[in-house]
């Protein structure tokens, strides 16, 4: 029988229909209060203590993403399931994934849910099996980390939160879902993973900034941001990663000072794009940008945060290229 270690955080999938007190105080309780046995595998249980999703500190995550790593490296746990609110999930599975390593030889799978456990219409126990249900399964190994959400299972690379009031609440687009979970617990493989990240080797940077752009933004933004202690910038563009041209200035000088500075889109984006003449980021780049490859603004952040580890600018640009 499979062993499984499920991290528990709290947050909606454990909340009181409007309160923010706990429906169940435990782990072990949100099992059982899902109606979830051992029949399927031998489940241990860890509570994490946690912020509210919305305000989610790096230092959570990264406290998330080491304990994955252990728990599978040192503990020899087959797989882990994490339960997450829904406002930074993407965020801590990107970092977990990127921080995996030959941990992802495990199956690892993140849920959570829209609706407070005591809500009639609560999605949170069935998320939870079919998370459970996902992560017992051979085929979820070696995939990294996912994402199980309406009992759509996607990659934590691609995964973005789409609809916080109805199904499906989480998206790949424009990449397929990897795959499904059918109620009697059966997961069908739809689609391939994406290609492993590098390992990574140093400990990622916290504080690194996230700025949406709009016209008429000025280049004190970006400075005043690093004189504030930002070590690396990534900049929310329009279209294929348009920036304004004010910028291009401040993306120069701060690019030699060591400070690098990534453009993403507020759109969703391929990395075939990146590089070609109607790439909005090409024009950033050509002053020392870094491209995010099609990474959305948000997971672009945490790759930024995660190349940091190796370094500056170079080690960056390097990082961004091999992803």
């Amino acid at each position: 029988m499979p062993r499984v270690l499920l991290i528990a955080t709290g947050d909606t999938i454990a909340y009181r229909l409007r309160s923010t007190r706990p429906a169940v105080a435990s782990g072990a309780q949100l099992l059982a209060a899902a109606g979830i046995g051992a029949t399927v595998a031998d489940v241990s249980v860890e509570d994490v203590m946690a912020e509210p999703s919305w305000d989610t500190s790096p230092a959570t995550m990264l406290t998330l993403a080491r304990r994955v790593h252990t728990a599978v490296l040192d503990d020899g746990f087959d797989a882990v399931v994490v339960t997450h609110g829904i406002d930074t999930l993407e965020e801590t599975a990107f970092l977990t994934d990127l921080m995996a390593g030959p941990a992802a030889r495990a199956s690892i799978v993140f849920t959570g849910a829209l609706r407070a456990l005591d809500d009639p219409r609560s999605d949170g126990p069935d998320n939870l099996s079919a998370a459970l249900a996902a992560a017992v399964d051979p085929g979820s190994r070696g995939l990294g980390a996912l994402v199980c959400f309406d009992r759509e299972l996607h990659a934590a690379r691609w995964a973005t939160l789409a609809d916080t009031t109805g199904s499906p609440a989480y998206s790949s687009a424009p990449y397929p879902r990897l795959g499904y979970v059918a109620p009697g617990g059966e997961i069908s493989r739809t689609a391939p993973a994406p290609p492993r990240p590098p390992d990574l080797d140093g400990t990622p940077e916290t504080d690194v900034a996230l700025i949406k752009t709009y016209p008429g933004m000025t280049a004190e933004m970006l400075t005043t941001t690093v004189d504030a202690g930002a070590r690396g910038i990534v900049l929310e563009g329009t279209g294929f990663g348009n920036v304004p041209v004010e910028l291009f200035t401040a993306i120069s000088e701060l690019t030699s000072w060591d400070i690098p500075v990534v453009v993403a889109s507020r759109a969703r984006t391929r990395p075939a794009a990146v590089g070609k003449p109607f790439d909005g980021t090409a024009m950033a780049t050509t002053v020392g940008a870094i491209s995010s490859g099609g990474l959305p603004p948000a997971h672009a952040r945490i790759a930024l945060m995660a190349a940091l580890a190796g370094g500056g600018v170079a080690a960056a640009r390097q990082w961004f290229e091999q992803l």
